[in-house]
């Protein structure tokens, strides 16, 4: 389905930010990319997509590298690989329905593009995902009168009217709020598990890749230093991917502790003092 080979990303100032990702994605899987930030999870997804270009390395989508394609040959491909982005990436002064029908714009010839010409079909199809993704009340608002979490169904939603047989994401709850986060994460599972999508996310939140993820891979520094189910991520490897820190919350605990002890000195002190 989806298979990496040695696959390399060099800066211009010689730095890696991929550094020979060996990887094979099965359809159906939902994975979880995590890792500190510059691990080059948002490069890997990026390659994928071509919208960064690989240094070296083969990217076989459904037989064909990716990394090798141009012109109309990758535009053919790029029409069956999804793309959900951290910001969105909504065309604000659009409707609801027009930035979900987007998504068929690659299938288009260019004057039936250029005037948005889309088939019956193509709109019975984002009308039922529309539905599907709870957005039917609001499919004539504008892009930019909807909330983030809202904002993110449209994505989702324009993402799966390509009928991609890959799905990128991108830190799709990195601006949200944590039931909003939990909601969206459920969505993006369902609606895979419905069309038995691959779907590859980059993740900053250990717990919802460990909640919603199949399978877990962990980025250090450009390279795969885990790769296993979420039950196998355990604090040792969340330390080697991310350096040393008390994973099990007690360090945090012991200081909000300590900060609620001297708070309550502090209050003692003043009260003292204005009895005094």
């Amino acid at each position: 389905m989806l298979i990496l080979e040695n696959l390399i990303m060099k800066y211009g100032s010689g730095d890696l930010a991929l550094n020979g990702v060996s990887l094979r994605f099965d359809k159906g899987e939902i994975v979880a990319l995590i890792g500190p930030s510059g691990a080059g999870k948002s490069t890997l997804i990026r390659c994928v997509n071509r919208l960064v270009e690989p240094t070296s390395g083969s990217i076989d989508v459904n037989g064909k590298n990716i990394a090798s394609l141009k012109g109309t040959e990758l535009r053919r491909a790029r029409r069956k690989i999804g793309m959900i982005f951290q910001e969105y990436a909504l065309v604000e002064r659009l409707t609801v329905m027009e930035n979900i029908l987007s998504g068929r714009l690659g299938y288009m010839g260019f004057w039936k593009s250029w005037f948005r010409k889309f088939s019956s079909g193509d709109v019975a199809k984002a009308l039922n995902l529309l539905e599907r993704v709870g957005l039917s009340e609001h499919f004539d608002k504008r892009a930019d009168a909807l909330s983030g979490g809202q904002r993110q169904r449209v994505g989702i939603a324009r993402a799966l009217l390509q009928e991609p047989d890959l799905l990128l994401v991108d830190e799709p709850t990195a601006s949200l709020d944590p039931k909003t986060a939990r909601q969206i994460m459920r969505l993006i599972k369902e609606l895979c598990s419905e069309r038995n999508l691959l779907a590859v996310i980059n993740l900053h939140d250990v717990g919802l890749a460990k909640m919603f993820s199949d399978r877990i891979i962990g980025l250090r520094k450009g390279r795969v230093v885990f790769d296993d189910t979420p039950d196998e991520l355990n604090d040792t490897i969340l330390t080697e991917i991310y350096g040393e820190e008390d994973w099990s919350g007690s360090a945090d605990k012991k200081k909000v502790s300590a900060q609620v002890r001297e708070h309550k000195h502090m209050e003692s002190m003043d009260y003292a003092l204005a009895n005094d």
